[in-house]
């Protein structure tokens, strides 16, 4: 079908327009849903390209037996955000987690229990205590996308988006490349859930579709980015000469199990590091590598798991990796170095996924509403996606009555560099660790960009990439200090008067501006 103004293929009309397919796509479409809201959901890969899908962790969630309070994980996820959480979104997010859990065990979503029938419990890095629930013992991601893919919502596939379109009152629409062509979308809400920015790194957790497509929808809509500067490295992924793209995870719940990290002369590596040793924080393990790894002029180190008993049928995704990779962790030790995991910060909204632009939201990992700070605790992410995303499905029902008609769509150039390009210089140069000479490096590399108006799905993703890493260089600039992701070689002592986000916003001619330090919670 044609539109009215004859410039898209085809044309549809929704009440909420939901970007990504993982798990605060598919639950905030599904709540939607429920409320009576029209919802199309579309995604640029298949049902299980998502971030989601390859989650091993599990979901850090209170259990109600008394042995664990929503006070102490809070206080556990604010430790570990080192002084950028926003307390009262922790709480009101972890506070949510029960609830949220049962909802998706309603769904179907089957967990491992214990002998004694009770849901298993583990514990992993920056926990005071067990609080992490799995399924499939490391495969709890695959679980979730498999329970709300059952779900029967039906999801446009292959379709990326474009732009979101705005007008006086907010979203309007949506422009979507689909194998049918260039369409539009008329809708006064959407939902940004595309996942995080891995892909700007040569190295990631992330599936190649991670190419921060919703950091710059959200930018060039008019919302700010708040705390990108913080991208989490996990510091156990397992390690192959020459690897590149997205590689296997080696889950922190190995070491919650008791695996210990050794070096290539079989020294500790978080040995005085820490108090929780192996278990501390994923910025402080990921940065003891990196320090062993320089002192020794090694590329990588090592997990020993080789004293676990069943790390087959605990691990069965892991060891399906490690053999693969010619590698029994049952009897060798397993090679492993710090790769990009997780993008702390994001699009910034409250803890219903509203955004500064009316009728603009977003959840999960593109999200940043204050749980996270300078550090993502573990397993705190599934858990994030599943509570904002149903609370931002049942807050797009306030722009239910709006009249949303796209009508004038001005398509704007773009810098755009090659992906490989992009990669090269972010893992050279603003990785696990950085300073202030190679941050200009990788700005000036990263400014020899052409504009281009992209429509394709491969210069959408490269524009993409191109816009989040030069706003992710730009504010890594700003923050002169170390703290929890950040680590800055020229300011290595954390900074008590930066303790506030960063947020950037694009000017109307597209220049990226950092218009203040907000103080942390400040929406």
């Amino acid at each position: 079908m044609t539109s009215p103004a004859g410039r898209f293929a085809w044309e549809a009309h929704a009440d909420l327009v939901v970007v990504g397919g993982g798990v605060a796509g598919l639950t905030a479409a599904r709540t939607a849903s429920l409320r009576g809201l029209k919802v199309l959901t579309v995604s640029k890969g298949g049902p299980t390209d998502t971030s989601t899908q390859y989650a091993q962790g599990g979901i850090a969630v209170v259990d109600d037996l008394n042995t664990d309070s929503v006070e102490s994980h809070v206080a556990d996820t604010c430790e570990a955000g080192v002084g950028l959480c926003d307390e009262e979104a922790v709480y009101s997010i972890v506070e949510a987690g029960h609830d949220a859990v049962a909802a998706l065990a309603a769904l179907g979503a089957v967990f491992d229990r214990g002998r004694d029938g009770e849901v298993s419990r583990t514990r992993e890095g920056g926990h005071s205590t067990r609080r992490i629930i799995h399924a499939g013992g490391d495969a709890t991601g695959a679980e979730v996308q498999r329970a709300l893919n059952a779900a029967g919502l039906p999801v446009l596939f292959g379709a990326a988006a474009v732009q979101v379109v705005t007008n006086r009152r907010g979203v309007c629409g949506l422009i979507v490349s689909s194998p049918e062509g260039l369409g539009v979308i008329h809708a006064p809400a959407v939902l940004l859930a595309t996942g995080g920015l891995g892909q700007l790194y040569a190295c990631s957790t992330n599936p190649p579709g991670a190419t921060a497509d919703g950091i710059a929808l959200a930018l060039e809509a008019g919302a700010a980015i708040a705390d990108l500067e913080f991208v989490q490295f996990h510091p156990t992924v397992l390690f192959t000469p020459g690897g590149v793209g997205r590689r296997p995870l080696i889950s922190e719940a190995v070491r919650g199990e008791g695996a210990i990290l050794v070096d290539t002369n079989g020294d500790s590596v978080t040995a005085g590091v820490h108090p929780l040793g192996d278990l501390a924080p994923r910025d402080v393990v990921s940065r003891a590598i990196a320090a062993r790894l320089r002192d020794l002029g090694t590329d990588h180190v090592y997990l020993d798991a080789r004293k676990l008993d069943g790390f087959d049928s605990r691990f069965p995704t892991i060891t399906a990796s490690c053999l693969e990779a010619g590698i029994d962790p049952r009897t060798q030790l397993i090679p492993v170095a710090p790769a990009a995991h997780y993008s702390c910060g994001g699009v910034a909204t409250d803890v219903h996924g509203r955004t500064g632009v009316p009728g603009l939201y977003a959840a999960g990992e593109v999200a940043r509403t204050g749980l996270h700070g300078a550090n993502r605790l573990a397993s705190n992410s599934l858990l994030e996606g599943l509570v904002v995303g149903e609370r931002a499905g049942i807050a797009a029902a306030e722009r239910r009555e709006v009249h949303a008609e796209v009508v004038n769509v001005v398509r704007k150039p773009m810098p755009i560099l090659p992906r490989e390009t992009v990669q090269s210089v972010m893992t050279a140069h603003a990785s696990v660790v950085r300073d202030g000479g190679g941050l200009q490096t990788a700005r000036a590399a990263l400014a020899d960009a052409d504009q281009t108006v992209a429509v394709a799905a491969g210069d959408l993703e490269d524009a993409a990439l191109t816009l989040t890493a030069t706003a992710l260089v730009d504010v890594a600039v700003a923050r002169t200090e170390s703290r929890g992701c950040h680590t800055r070689t020229d300011y290595p002592e954390t900074d008590p008067n930066q303790r506030r986000s960063t947020r950037i916003k694009m000017s109307a001619d597209g220049a990226l501006e950092i218009p203040d330090m907000l103080l942390t919670g400040v929406h």
